[in-house]
């Protein structure tokens, strides 16, 4: 009889136990278990700090005599740290990028393009292209820090001599002709060799040669923890980037009429859910299908753009909103945000668990006018300072890897 009660009994503790678990991780991630107002509370005229729920954005602003608003906050952890780094990357780091003929087969695949890239995921060969012409490629393997694997997974995905199902085995092919012409990747196993993908199925390309996935570099627009093949501390999460037309688009915030914009395809169960609460609503303009207007319109009249977790956790949409000048709202789980060692993303946009939908539009709005325009002057100092940087921001994950040189 005892052991009958503890063949019912065990299972049960062991769901409460979990559900225990589930709920204690809800309620650090989610705004449900939250009943209280909004409050604000001001330290000083110097220090403002709200409370949305669990959202919390610190801001260090003041006003001038004249009314502006003066951001004090920087979006760096910290900007001195690097600076330095920056500067030491800059003047010592080398790399090598594995050789290849205009007559190579696969040179479509293997080199860098020769026009200016576009697309969904530009974020590839505008990383090749930069890197080909900056002044930390070496010629001489015995001086680099690091080697470049440089086959493109979107440019294989469309070659209609590989093509997705053949992906897999173009890389395991590549590697061990690198391997026995190369002495580089068998002195770490690859540990010192990296790779670029924006396509998700870059993540999942290396599955026959194990020793990419787990001892080599990823630099992968899928950038989730949740994902087993992507590996934080090792990988490195790339921004999508979907080259847009026009010049410099209007940045100014009193113009903009809109509280929250997304559009997109419907094509995961966050973004029906944003359907389900959002999609009738006159604030947050929630649209699946052709626009009315164009997409530019609709990001330069929005305040907060919204970043929602499609097939994947990562969308061009961040670089969208910070192009247009637009508060990026990240609405994405478990996303190993760009350059997140080095941007502090909570100065320059909202973060919002996928529980949380429902609260959106509170959280939106218990922003004030002044949090908001100290965002939106972040935004365009992150979208200033990126711009010209971008090769070298992507590589500052691999500095310590610098720091030793001679």
């Amino acid at each position: 009889m005892a052991s009958v009660m503890m063949f019912i009994l065990i299972p049960i503790g062991l769901g409460v136990v979990s559900c225990l678990f589930t709920l204690f991780y809800i309620s650090f991630t989610s705004n449900f278990f939250i009943h209280s107002h909004q409050t604000h509370l001001t330290f000083n005229s110097t220090l403002n700090i709200s409370f949305v729920g669990n959202l919390i954005i610190q801001t260090h602003t003041h006003v001038q005599f004249n009314g502006n608003h003066v951001n004090d906050n920087d979006v760096f952890h910290d900007r001195d740290a690097f600076v330095d780094n920056y500067k030491e990357m800059n003047r010592s780091l080398k790399i090598y990028v594995y050789p290849h003929q205009k007559d190579d087969p696969f040179s479509n695949v293997l080199l860098a393009v020769d026009f200016e890239p576009g697309g969904n995921y530009a974020s590839e060969s505008y990383f090749k292209k930069v890197l080909k012409m900056s002044h930390f490629i070496t010629r001489d393997p015995s001086n680099a820090d690091l080697f470049f694997l440089p086959f493109s997974i979107a440019r294989l995905r469309h070659d209609p001599r590989v093509g997705i199902n053949g992906i897999k085995d173009f890389i395991k092919s590549y590697i061990f002709n690198i391997s026995n012409e190369y002495p580089y990747w068998n002195l770490t196993n690859g540990a010192d060799h990296f790779y670029v993908a924006c396509h998700s199925i870059g993540r999942f390309s290396m599955e026959k040669v194990v020793d990419v996935k787990i001892n080599a570099i990823q630099v992968v627009c899928t950038s989730s923890y949740f994902v087993s093949a992507y590996i934080p501390h090792k990988d490195a999460s790339l921004p999508q980037i979907w080259p847009r037309p026009g010049g410099n688009p209007n940045f100014a915030p009193y113009k903009r009429k809109k509280l929250g914009f997304f559009a997109g395809s419907l094509n995961s169960p966050v973004r029906e859910k944003l359907l389900e609460w959002w999609g009738n609503d006159s604030d947050i303009f929630v649209h699946f299908g052709r626009l009315d207007r164009s997409y530019t319109e609709e990001l330069v009249d929005s305040k907060f753009c919204l970043h929602v977790k499609g097939y994947e956790v990562n969308t061009a949409r961040i670089v969208d909103a910070l192009f247009y000048g637009c508060i990026p709202v990240i609405i994405a789980n478990h996303y190993d945000l760009p350059f997140a060692d080095i941007l502090d993303w909570k100065h320059f946009s909202v973060i919002v668990a996928t529980l949380d939908i429902p609260l959106l539009k509170k959280i939106l709005q218990g922003i004030t006018q002044q949090e908001y325009l100290v965002l939106q002057s972040n935004v365009l100092k992150v979208r200033n300072t990126s711009s010209g940087m971008f090769p070298q921001l992507i590589l500052m994950p691999f500095i310590w890897l610098c720091m030793s040189c001679g």
